[in-house]
């Protein structure tokens, strides 16, 4: 598989040095005739979008030695309206925005000791609404694209539950909170004038709000003996989102989609600069260079599968994290004279990087909580989607469409070494014993439908982005345990929740066929509770041990590209 990663990776380099040869081929650029373009007037909209966010929990027991913060990912949708002023090159505006959320993140929370039944804490923020200013600069010869920064107020409605693990017998105590936020936001775009009508933005917005306090149950401690009683914790949440809106102007034809002074496709003149879209089939396909960072997590309930009692109590959870990896990848994009496209990515990647905790609540009196960290070795990942789609807008410089299809991913890695961090009083290996102690699969498949956009900025620069929404998962897996006097492993199946994925690149055309480009992307999946995993040995399965499980996986980082254009 490393020889597949390199031959990629030579590909890429190989496309940019050919660029580099070709450069000199370009001739002197063409204008269009001036058609200046004002931004004054008022706009509305929609947008799509996604990202994750960062939720934390204060611990009202002391320091944490692990947890207290839980990764949300986020997919929203939602409309935005506002008005501009323009003088000279300088944009000024203001803008109202709100968007639904489909999100989902649990973590570990309250973690203070090995001798305290700590909690499983969920975070679900489900609407997000803001009120900014903006100030950008229209560039380019007809002042169509505008760079912008924007800053304001945010407000947020989060939602979540505090239970508290296994505790070994006796009522599980837990709470819940659901309340309203004011924060602030900071953000960053591009906004691309597609015809007096409309126009389509790629925005980078941070989000931060502040508390509140919400309650917390009580728990167990033990040794000594104690029940510990309610309190507070206080909460606080980050997030990091990518857009993609589309903007109607108001006073202008909305069935206008080209300029009056530029047809709606044109062949362009040997003379003239690369135009991205003509009017006939056209494909271009490239590879990449993908820097990541990964992460899984298991959730196993306390409840077995099928009793009514609530499968959030936690008997045992494994995090991988930090899995860090480069991955070599082939992409492609069909378009055809009526608007209908096909695109696809390919790719495959190792890692050797990597951290496993894994925790179990109540194995016995003053066991309370043992987490036990491990390294990660052998890690491999492939990956692929597929889609169709049809861009409703375009032109000569544009295309804006949607898109349907289907996500795949698979990974596996070999955990080594086995180090008690919560509880004395639990043991594992040694340090500096690393060897292979247990194996982690995964494979996720999902149906993906979202939105692609992609606009020249000036006469070489091109931007990117799409942006999909994974309304159904389907998860299976298998965990193998070898650090045990028979060796077990569990056949983990989940289905339902949800996910998102985003992806955003900006390209060069060193010649109008050539181009080299860096972008960014952010893939999130997870299951419902209502999945499940079997223990099995080498004796067989136990159906009898069959309970509630919980599964979600992240992989996040930079890419490289390099592409070629058929027209």
């Amino acid at each position: 598989m490393r020889s597949g990663v390199l031959l990629l990776g030579a590909t890429t380099i190989a496309l940019v040095a050919n660029s580099a040869a070709n450069a000199a081929d370009l001739k002197p650029e063409v204008k269009l005739p001036p058609a200046v373009w004002n931004w004054s007037g008022g706009y509305i909209g929609g947008h799509v979008g996604g990202g994750y966010g960062r939720t934390s929990f204060s611990n009202p027991y002391g320091p944490s030695i692990y947890g207290g913060v839980v990764d949300t990912p986020v997919f929203l949708a939602g409309g935005q309206i506002g008005y501009n002023w323009q003088r000279n090159g300088w944009v000024f505006g203001v803008g109202l925005d709100a968007s639904g959320a489909v999100s989902d993140g649990t973590n570990t929370c309250f973690a203070a000791s090995g001798f305290i039944v700590n909690a499983n804490c969920k975070v679900s923020p489900n609407v997000f609404a803001t009120g900014t200013g903006r100030v950008g600069y229209a560039f380019g010869a007809l002042g169509r694209t505008l760079a912008y920064l924007k800053g304001g107020l945010a407000w947020q409605n989060n939602r979540g539950d505090v239970v508290n693990n296994f505790e070994g017998s006796g009522q599980q105590e837990k709470t819940h909170f659901d309340y309203g936020r004011i924060g602030g936001i900071i953000g960053l775009g591009v906004e691309q004038a597609l015809s007096p009508a409309w126009s389509v933005k790629a925005e980078y917005d941070y989000l931060h709000f502040g508390g509140p306090s919400v309650a917390t149950p009580p728990t167990v401690q033990d040794p000594p003996f104690a029940i510990l009683p309610a309190n507070t914790t206080n909460l606080s949440s980050n997030y990091h989102v990518g857009k993609i809106g589309l903007n109607y102007h108001f006073g202008a034809d909305p069935w206008a989609v080209q300029w009056p002074d530029a047809p709606l496709y044109a062949k362009a003149p040997v003379s003239a600069p690369p135009i991205a879209y003509g009017a006939g089939w056209s494909f271009e396909g490239g590879s990449r260079l993908w820097l990541s960072r990964g992460r899984f997590q298991w959730d196993h309930s306390a409840v077995p599968y099928g009793r009514l009692e609530d499968p959030r109590i936690l008997e045992s959870r494994l995090t991988y994290h930090g899995l860090d990896g480069l991955s070599g990848e082939l992409f492609g994009r069909l378009d055809s004279p009526w608007g209908a496209f096909l695109k696809s990515t390919v790719g495959t990647g190792r890692f050797n990087k990597g951290t496993q905790n894994d925790e179990d609540w109540s194995l016995g009196r003053s066991l309370s909580y043992v987490n036990t960290i491990s390294g990660q070795a052998n890690g491999r990942f492939t990956y692929y989607t597929a889609d169709a789609g049809y861009d409703f807008l375009r032109g000569a410089n544009y295309k804006v469409g949607g898109f349907f299809g289907w996500a795949y991913y698979e990974q596996s890695s070999d955990t080594t070494g086995c180090v008690q961090i919560a509880n004395p009083l639990a043991t594992c290996l040694p340090p500096g014993d690393d060897r292979i102690v247990g194996s982690q699969n995964t494979q996720w498949n999902a149906p993906r439908v979202g939105l692609s956009a992609e606009t020249m900025l000036t006469e070489r620069w091109r931007l990117s982005t799409d942006v999909a929404y994974l309304p159904w998962t389907d998860f299976k897996g298998r965990d193998n345990h070898l650090l045990r006097p028979t060796t077990t492993f569990a056949e983990q199946r989940g289905n339902g929740g949800g996910g998102v994925q985003v992806e955003g690149v900006l390209s060069y055309f060193i010649t109008k066929n050539i181009s080299v480009g860096v972008g960014g992307r952010y893939w999130a999946m997870w299951t419902k509770r209502t999945g499940s995993d079997t223990a099995c040995s080498n004796r067989g399965c136990f159906d009898n041990l069959s309970g509630f499980a919980k599964y979600s996986m992240e992989r996040w980082g930079t890419f490289f590209q390099a592409s070629y254009r058929f027209d």
